[in-house]
């Protein structure tokens, strides 16, 4: 059987407790040995990664890895189309991904050890497993860092467009705010910024819009008055609280004070064609919001897709509130409310940047936090009456495009069930190790956290073979 977890439970769970067993003050990033080695295939391609986060787990016999000649139990009820890479077949309902297929390389050897939505939700935002197992826990001060909030670490710029920036978030997952998604051990003033529902106006944060009676020279004499009165308060709080706030307050009012921040959250001046290109709803704005803070030079954006991942338990004829949680009726679920908004603006996301010079400087993951299983079947503890797909993390695809990753191409391979990877899998922290390298960090490098111990940047290794 294939080694899945990148360490083993006690080892991780020892050396967590270490890790958060104190407080203190951040000490600076220090390369390992590794940074010494020759650098990986793709390292510094990027200047921005996109990730596309289908919060809930695609189908992979759906979508990316169809089985045509299974039997109707595991084949399920799509079809299979041919795509624009020779041999390569997608899922029926992405016509237009699959005519995009020679701009993507997909990975079909995915495989983690975790199945529940919570905690493997965590494992995919930070690379790195929970210390629970198949669980769904809050998120808690001793977690992980989420991967936009370690890259805020290493590379921390004063520029608010510097820092990574969470779309159409924060997830739930799916009734409570998944953990893995902010600043963990390293503190709230780590956490990304989060924006929500993009389509509520002409821009996602309306606090951005400053009055006009607000220059910037009485802004900056509100924030003098702000940090006196926040000083005194201090002393009667917890100091890293103090600190936290500080850091929050200060982001706040850059943003305020930068009108390029305020305008790359505009989406209003796009044109009304090109949105409506993206699709009008929540993932769909979500994603063009990406490209222009993309254009704007943010380095991380990830796109939540969607923001709960199984929302249509609250109201089914809602299509924004449809997650990638489709237990029973699966086939409806993707026929008529999840494929056909994914493959408008997924496709339309890789065209966008690729008309605008931006893919080869940008790299794009669609991904979640794990697949679908190799069986239909009904569920009699959910909702719906026609069969669907559980949870299935021992082997599930996930997609890449741009900043030099080998297009048209197909890495790795499953069963003939779908069921588990023929050859070596990869795992989420193989992703993030990749992501890091692909800005130009190394994966292997360390920062230091609250109580200025070591902490490898990543576990993983980077998935060389994406690259041409």
């Amino acid at each position: 059987m294939f080694q899945i977890s990148p360490f083993s439970d006690a080892a991780s769970s020892r050396r967590f407790w270490l890790q958060v067993a104190g407080t203190g003050l951040l000490g600076p990033l220090r390369a390992t040995e590794s940074g010494r080695k020759p650098r990986p295939a793709g390292f510094g391609r990027a200047k921005s990664v996109i990730i596309v986060f289908a919060s809930g787990g695609q189908s992979q016999l759906e979508m990316w890895d169809p089985k045509p000649d299974a039997p109707a139990e595991i084949r399920g009820s799509f079809q299979s189309i041919p795509t624009s890479v020779s041999g390569v077949r997608f899922g029926e309902h992405m016509p237009r991904t699959a005519r995009l297929a020679d701009r993507l390389c997909v990975v079909r050897n995915m495989a983690h050890e975790d199945l529940d939505h919570g905690t493997a939700f965590y494992l995919a935002q930070t690379g790195r497993y929970h210390r629970l197992r198949s669980a769904n826990p809050e998120p808690a001060p001793t977690d992980f860092p989420s991967l936009a909030s370690v890259l805020q670490r290493v590379v921390a710029s004063p520029n608010p467009l510097q820092n990574p920036v969470h779309v159409n978030g924060p997830a739930e997952v799916p009734n409570i705010i998944g953990a893995g998604q902010f600043g963990g051990l390293l503190g709230q003033s780590f956490d990304p910024l989060t924006v929500g529902d993009v389509t509520g106006g002409a821009t996602p944060l309306p606090s951005l819009n400053r009055h006009m009676d607000v220059p910037s020279q009485r802004l900056r004499r509100r924030q003098s008055l702000l940090q006196r009165v926040e000083s005194a308060a201090r002393r009667l709080n917890d100091l890293t609280l103090g600190n936290d706030k500080q850091q929050l307050y200060s982001q706040a009012f850059e943003i305020l004070d930068s009108r390029a921040a305020r305008d790359a959250f505009d989406l209003s001046q796009e044109p009304v064609s090109l949105r409506q290109q993206y699709g009008l709803n929540r993932s769909g704005q979500a994603c063009l919001l990406a490209r222009r803070l993309v254009e704007a030079g943010i380095p991380l954006v990830n796109v939540i897709w969607n923001h709960n991942n199984r929302g249509q338990d609250q109201d089914p004829t809602d299509t924004d509130l449809y997650g990638w949680d489709t237990h029973n009726d699966i086939f409806e679920s993707l026929q008529k409310h999840l494929l056909p908004r994914f493959d408008q603006s997924f496709p339309m996301l890789i065209n966008d940047l690729e008309e605008r010079g931006l893919l080869d400087s940008t790299l794009v993951v669609c991904m979640g936090e794990f697949g679908r299983a190799p069986l239909v079947a009904l569920e009699p503890n959910f909702a719906g009456g026609s069969p669907g797909r559980k949870h299935w993390s021992w082997c599930y695809s996930i997609a890449f495009a741009g900043a030099g990753v080998r297009a048209g191409s197909v890495v790795g391979a499953s069963d003939d069930r779908a069921a588990y990877p023929v050859d070596e899998p990869f795992g989420p922290w193989d992703v993030a190790a990749t992501i890091y390298s692909a800005l130009g960090i190394d994966p292997h490098a360390e920062y230091r956290d609250l109580f200025n111990r070591p902490i490898r940047i990543s576990e993983g290794r980077v998935m060389e073979e994406i690259y041409g």
